[in-house]
């Protein structure tokens, strides 16, 4: 595990289409996941320890946004065959024990994940209803693995004013984790 750091939001950059394989065995495109007022892109996987610290939070915050016309998609991307835990069918696993309300799909071939410029599970991408990026935050503080708060996430808020104004916060903390593990 080599912790990372995501870079600074790219206010703007549009979003990169894509058709990825979902959990559900149906290919699902940017176009899919494009809500109304909002399009949240997430970078996870099955074994990452700081993707395990935020699942819950992850899978509630998920559920509020969904109310708020937001829709999400989360990407797996890492080398399934030195990372095992990651396969498909872990991936359906963990997304049915995590009771997953978006599509989860996979990035066989990791070019998903480098037209976003992805750099560490988990990583945000929060998008406008233009599509146009506006959070690449994290999605609260943790110390130890264990968030430091109950309080609304830093995620949420962010996609809160998203869906209200279009705009993300000025002011975003980066989100931290395990590399992607790219193909050697």
């Amino acid at each position: 595990m080599s912790l990372t750091k995501t870079p600074i939001c790219n206010f703007g950059e549009k979003a990169k289409d894509f058709s990825l394989k979902s959990t559900e065995n149906k290919k699902i495109s940017l176009r899919d996941v494009a809500g109304k007022n909002g399009t949240l892109v997430m970078f996870i996987c099955n074994h990452c320890p700081y993707v395990k610290a935020i699942i819950k939070n992850l899978v509630d915050d998920v559920k509020f946004l969904e109310n708020l016309g937001i829709k999400s998609v989360g990407v797996m991307s890492n080398d399934v065959n030195n990372y095992p835990d990651d396969s498909f069918e872990n991936m359906i696993s963990f997304s049915k024990l995590n009771n997953f309300s978006f599509p989860y799909v996979i990035d066989e071939t990791q070019n998903v994940a480098k037209a976003y410029g992805a750099v560490c599970t988990p990583d945000f991408f929060g998008y406008n209803k233009n599509l146009e990026l506006q959070y690449r935050g994290r999605i609260r503080e943790l110390k130890d693995l264990k968030p430091t708060s109950t309080n609304d996430s830093d995620l949420k808020l962010a996609m809160k004013l998203v869906a209200k104004t279009g705009k993300g916060p000025e002011k975003q903390i980066p989100s931290m984790g395990c590399n992607i593990k790219w193909f050697k």
